[in-house]
């Protein structure tokens, strides 16, 4: 069965999805700086009322945590990433590679610093990769 984009369940599949990925065990064994929230910015077209963070503690190779916070809770985050509903979704599909899209600002990087995700593109990539393994229902599909 799919899983609603965001939601407690797509979360908890992607932590899954992440920690049974051993290209990511590799390409994330250095990330040591902290947790990357994802925000997907307020849709209420698409059931999403406000902003919603997905925290994703990741450290070492491992996905530690990872689950669906307030904008105010994903704030606390070392790394902030903003990005409207779409363009999660092009993330999602492989249609954008998150690392180009926050140096063309698709993806906004509101928090943390640049030059410390820049390194760790592969780390990302098998992020995104992870992604894939998620049964996933988006929103705007019927």
């Amino acid at each position: 069965m799919a899983n609603d984009f965001p939601s407690d369940e797509w979360t908890r599949a992607y932590k899954d999805a992440i920690n049974s990925n051993p290209a990511y065990k590799i390409a994330g064994k250095d990330w040591t700086h902290g947790v990357v929230a994802m925000v997907v910015k307020a849709d209420p077209s698409l059931g999403i009322p406000e902003d919603q963070g997905m925290w994703l503690d990741v450290h070492g190779g491992e996905c530690r945590d990872c689950k669906l916070v307030s904008r105010e809770e994903a704030d606390k985050a070392a790394f902030v990433i903003v990005a409207d509903y779409a363009r999660w979704k092009q993330v999602i599909k492989k249609e954008i590679d998150p690392i180009k899209a926050m140096m063309q600002n698709k993806l906004k990087l509101t928090k943390g610093h640049m030059p410390t995700i820049v390194k760790y593109v592969q780390s990302s990539r098998e992020l995104v990769e992870s992604t894939t393994r998620v049964p996933t229902k988006f929103r705007d599909e019927p």
